[in-house]
Parts: structure tokens; sequence; C-alpha cells
């Protein structure tokens, strides 16, 4: 299916295979069109100025293209291109779409919603959506995919519309988040899918991290929603925009994950992490 290579445009321009643009231009409107090519992207966050773990979106990429082309990938030319970009838009803090095709790269912020203090203190409302990914290693927009996500965000729960989905195998088994990698905490222990049925995030590896310094360790295990115990169980989503996300409903299933000892420690230590690289970047630069 058909998908255009820009999507959620905001700022003031854009750079479109090493030329900046203003979003006044042309060229926007026909960005803004289906084509019919293979799209790789990624969504990289902005924050201080600097691309946060940008190394590790761009060997996604890499990934992503060998997997199903075979065209050079020059990552040093797109991170260059990805900082002039910021500095010509003023970006500060938000969030920058690296979007590649065999011909084309475009580099533009992003509309994304970011998760609100009352969504990091109170947890997220989500929806759950039945959805086996294909080739779910690789970053690719795939139409049918955004097209069932886009009309189950525009249904509302018992508590209103969701700000996330959480996608079920065909066992009913939950696995990942629309646009994110999902967690469970259960017992003291954390479980998340196995690494060959889900996208393997970029904050995820720094979850990783975070595990680690809380002296925790990856579990590997999924679970149908009836089998949590919302008492005990806790919840959480990682992506680019949300960093760690407590999910407070999954439907009609109400968790405590806020409360949760084992996720404020993981979510603590993942803070201290993002703010030792954001320092480490601005002394790079300088």
């Amino acid at each position: 299916m058909a998908y255009p290579l820009m999507e959620h445009l905001t700022g003031n321009g854009f750079l479109y295979c090493g030329k900046y643009y203003r979003v006044s231009s042309e060229l926007t409107q026909s960005l803004q069109k289906p084509v019919d090519c293979r799209i790789y992207y990624e969504t990289v966050r902005v924050k201080e100025g600097v691309l946060l773990f940008v190394e590790d979106h761009l060997a996604r990429l890499v990934r992503s293209v060998k997997g199903l082309e075979d065209f050079p990938v020059d990552t040093t030319k797109i991170l260059s291109e990805a900082y002039s970009f910021i500095d010509m838009d003023r970006v500060k803090d938000g969030s920058v779409r690296i979007v590649l095709t065999n011909e084309v790269l475009l580099i533009h912020q992003a509309d994304i919603t970011l998760p609100s203090k009352e969504h990091f203190e109170k947890g997220i409302n989500t929806s759950i959506l039945n959805w086996e990914r294909k080739t779910p290693n690789l970053k690719i927009f795939r139409g049918d995919y955004k097209t069932a996500v886009n009309e189950k965000f525009k249904e509302e729960n018992a508590h209103g519309l969701p700000f996330e989905l959480v996608l079920t195998d065909n066992d009913g088994r939950l696995y990942e988040g629309s646009m994110s990698n999902l967690f469970v905490i259960r017992d003291g222990k954390v479980y998340s899918a196995p690494d060959n049925k889900i996208l393997i995030g970029i904050t995820r590896k720094r979850v990783m991290e975070a595990l680690k310094r809380s002296g925790l360790e990856l579990q590997t295990g999924t679970f149908k929603p009836e089998e949590l115990d919302p008492a005990a169980d806790a919840v959480f989503v990682s992506s680019t925009p949300f960093d760690i996300l407590p999910v407070r409903y999954i439907d009609g299933y109400e968790f405590n994950s806020c409360g949760n000892e084992v996720l404020n420690m993981i979510s603590k230590m993942y803070q201290e992490y993002t703010s030792e690289y954001i320092s480490a970047e601005k002394r790079r630069m300088i």
C-alpha cells in the first residue's frame, strides 16, 4: 500500500536530499502524497539540542534496509545532515524524523504526541489491537498496519480514547505497543516478549541498562490480560517519545503501575542514564 514520505510535519522547514526548504514550499504538498516505494524511517527524540541515542537509530535504519534491499546507507552523512537540520530549524526539544528510500533522504520535525505530567503520575489508558507483526525487527512504513492502528485510536474504551495501543498475538497474549515496547512486572521480575517477536526499540536498550543498574535482569515471557493480577502486577511501555511510561488501563483491566516500587526504581535509573548521555554528547560537540 502506498504511503507518503512526510507525515506529522511541524517546524519551519525540512531537509530534502541535502537542501533546506521552508514548509511553505510547493515541495511540501507533493511529499505528503502517497508514493509506491519502500520507505524506511526513524523518529529521533531531541533533548537540549542533542539527538538522543541517534547511533542506535542509525544502526537500526541500516538493518532495516539490509533486511529488504541492498543499497548503501551513509550513516555519517545522515548524522551530519540531521544535526545541520536541527541547527537550521532551531530544534532544542522535540522529535526529528529521518526518512529514507533508495533515492531520497528527508529530515523534518514531527508533531508527535508526548506524554503529559499526569500520564507519568497516573499512567496511560490503552486499548487492545489483535495484530501479528510481519518482519517485526524491520522498521518500514506498512499501510495496512497504519490504517488499522489509526482506526483503533479513534475508538473509545470505558476510560476514553487510548493514548497507546497494546498488540496481542493470535493467542491473545500481550506482546508489544503499537509504537512502543511493552513490559510486565510480576513478583519483582520484569518480562518482555521474545526479541524475534517485536521491533527492538531504541529506548528498550536503555531500559535494559536501567534494569542492570537496578540489579534486575529481563525475563522472556508474555501474558494474556486476564492472567495478570491488577492489584500486584505492573505494566509499562517504552519508546523514543514516551521514555518509560506506566500503564493504568488495558481496556477493562486497571493496574496500579505508578505505585510499583520496581517500576519507580527503573524509571529513576533510566533518567539518570539519559542525563549522562546528554552531558557526554554536549561535551563531544564542543
